[in-house]
């Protein structure tokens, strides 16, 4: 018969008061990143078709785009109109990101606890890096 101590003792069934001393590892946070961005991707792709279409009819119609961001859109401040290009930008880039590390996870069958959370962090912190330098670009740069 085994020794008691050697059995690894297995986790109940997590309580609600207990589900606040959880914490999500990385990868589980890119998960849920991975499916947000998507979703928002999803929700706002005829926007996005239509403003490139928009853009490229015409130097008016493009320019009347470059002026939103600079004088907003009616009672929209430009400030807002900057956030939500930004927030665009951070699902497409946290999607594309979260997207190549799975793709190079079923390439490569790399797929062990260590490099899952390590993978996950880059992700994160790539699409960040990205999303601060756009960031930089449309509040600072333009």
């Amino acid at each position: 018969m085994a020794d008691a101590k050697a059995i690894k003792k297995r986790p109940g069934t997590m309580h609600l008061i207990d589900a606040t001393q959880y914490r999500l590892p990385p990868a589980g946070w890119v998960s849920i990143l991975h499916r947000v961005s998507g979703l928002i991707l999803i929700i706002l792709m005829p926007f996005v078709i239509w403003m490139f279409d928009t853009s490229l009819s015409s130097e008016v119609t493009f320019d009347q785009f470059r002026t939103a961001f600079i004088g907003g859109i009616g009672f929209v401040p430009a400030f807002v109109v900057k956030l939500a290009a930004l927030a665009l930008i951070w699902g497409f880039l946290q999607h594309f990101c979260a997207g190549v590390r799975h793709l190079y996870m079923d390439f490569t069958h790399t797929v062990d606890k260590e490099f899952g959370r390590v993978s996950a962090l880059v992700a994160i912190g790539v699409a960040a890096l990205l999303t601060l330098v756009f960031a930089y670009k449309l509040f600072v740069g333009y």
